[in-house]
């Protein structure tokens, strides 16, 4: 995109988006940062700190969820190697400072699907049973679930033995 299209573009987002999207690609950089220096516990303690200020909603406004989303999507693009997982620690990140309940799920493709020929682990974040980031229903039921990270547990991540037939069946929010 050239810089011109870029600036037309934000030129006519509200404040409010602008805000957004400016605090999203800020928290992305920053988890970018962390990842890259190997600070992963630094972060899931910053994002437990925040899950403690106020009991976390396991049904946030689906109005949070689009914002967060939303923002998290689009900052990205101009974030070096912003990964799956730099995604989906930023948007739970972002969801629990406004008091929203999520899970970040790492997984791996199932052996014999076209996804499965390389070593290639992925993140999604998910509310209840919706996925927030990381792909659709269909993607999620092509990969094995690994580990589940919970705001209020930071120390580690609970393993998981499978992915139940329902879960990632939720529209994400649009």
């Amino acid at each position: 995109m050239t810089e011109l299209r870029l600036r037309s573009r934000l030129a006519r987002l509200s404040r409010h988006d602008l805000a957004l999207l400016l605090r999203a690609f800020g928290v992305l950089l920053w988890v970018r940062l962390n990842l890259f220096l190997h600070r992963t516990p630094y972060l899931r303690g910053k994002i437990a700190q925040l899950a403690a200020r106020a009991p976390l909603d396991p049904a946030p406004a689906a109005a949070d969820l689009r914002e967060v989303v939303w923002s998290v999507r689009n900052a990205a693009r101009f974030v070096p190697v912003g990964s799956c997982l730099t995604q989906a620690l930023a948007g739970q990140y972002l969801l629990a400072a406004r008091g929203a309940e999520t899970t970040v799920r790492l997984s791996m493709p199932i052996a014999g699907t076209d996804q499965a020929p390389a070593f290639r682990p992925h993140a999604w974040l998910m509310s209840g049973r919706m996925i927030l980031l990381g792909g659709t229903p269909e993607e999620l039921a092509r990969h094995r679930a690994l580990v589940e990270f919970h705001p209020d547990r930071p120390d580690a991540g609970v393993p998981v033995s499978s992915i139940g037939a329902p879960f990632g069946t939720e529209a994400p929010p649009s």
